[in-house]
């Protein structure tokens, strides 16, 4: 017998029609609904990226205003176009597409964005509000995780669940919102020992490395009927990849999402719902 194939696709369009849905409802009371993006350089993966969550968002009636910038832009610089669309009470998101050119800080590019538009879920309130279960906007790609687990109705309370992944974008917030189902998390990273003993006893992975070079999950690293959550993408051999072979996992494993198709269509998915969100607490606060 093969387990059951978690299909992102499907869940990610289920989660369009109630963001389509709300988007309507929000128009209805004069609120329309808008994410701004900024793309930074000319890298052609972050470039498809920024597009194909352009097309989502017409597609559910998100308007999109899109800031294209030189590589060579300033900190001072894109701050200011930071607090531009901060104080613009017809952006209701902002997303700063990542990875950044070197001279440009990270933490102080994400910290800088308005914790109520932060449709990343990357800034330090908001990240200290998950970790305090109290978070609105929350990272997207976890937030698609959780979806999937609740689409299926997997009961996370009492598993033991292994992730492998600790950055901020993954593996940190999605240790958090699994705590919050009872779960037991353990952690495990580059610097983690015996990792294969630790995928044997868990009852659920959940890996995001995206390196096939460095690390591939094996049907010998799981236990018979576990359940196997793919965050990972990369080029590998020249196809798109996860860390595991999804035909191979499938076989032993009771769930399991392949790549592509699996976890990436949920985290655009998981932007526009933030967006409405974001969208909705502006109302709260006369913006």
């Amino acid at each position: 017998m093969t387990g059951i194939k978690i299909d992102g696709k499907v869940i990610a369009q289920s989660v369009k029609d109630r963001v389509k849905k709300a988007a309507e409802e929000l128009k209805s009371q004069g609120i329309n609904p808008c994410l701004a993006t900024i793309l930074i350089g000319d890298n052609p993966a972050s470039a498809t990226y920024v597009r194909n969550k352009h097309i989502a968002c017409e597609e559910v009636g998100i308007v999109t205003k899109d800031h294209k910038l030189d590589s060579n832009v300033t900190q001072i610089e894109l701050n200011g176009i930071i607090d531009n669309l901060n104080s613009d009470s017809s952006v209701h998101g902002i997303l700063v597409q990542l990875p950044l050119p070197p001279q440009l800080d990270e933490f102080a590019t994400t910290s800088r964005i308005s914790p109520i538009k932060d449709v990343d879920g990357l800034t330090p309130h908001n990240a200290g509000l998950l970790a305090m279960k109290k978070a609105a906007l929350v990272a997207c790609t976890p937030s698609g995780v959780m979806e999937m687990f609740e689409h299926h109705k997997i009961d996370l309370e009492g598993k033991n669940i292994v992730l492998i992944n600790r950055s901020n974008l993954v593996g940190k917030p999605l240790y958090h919102l699994l705590l919050e189902k009872n779960a037991t998390v353990i952690t495990c990273h580059s610097k983690t020992k015996n990792l294969t003993e630790f995928c044997k006893s868990a009852d659920i992975i959940i890996t995001a490395v995206g390196d096939r070079n460095k690390f591939t999950l094996t049907p010998e690293m799981i236990k018979q009927d576990a359940i196997v959550i793919d965050v990972a993408i990369s080029r590998f051999e020249e196809k798109l990849v996860g860390d595991s072979d999804y035909e191979q996992i499938i076989k032993k494993a009771s769930f399991a999402t392949p790549v592509p198709g699996g976890v990436g269509p949920m985290t655009v998915a998981m932007l526009l719902k933030n967006t409405i969100t974001a969208a909705s607490l502006s109302t709260q606060i006369g913006r």
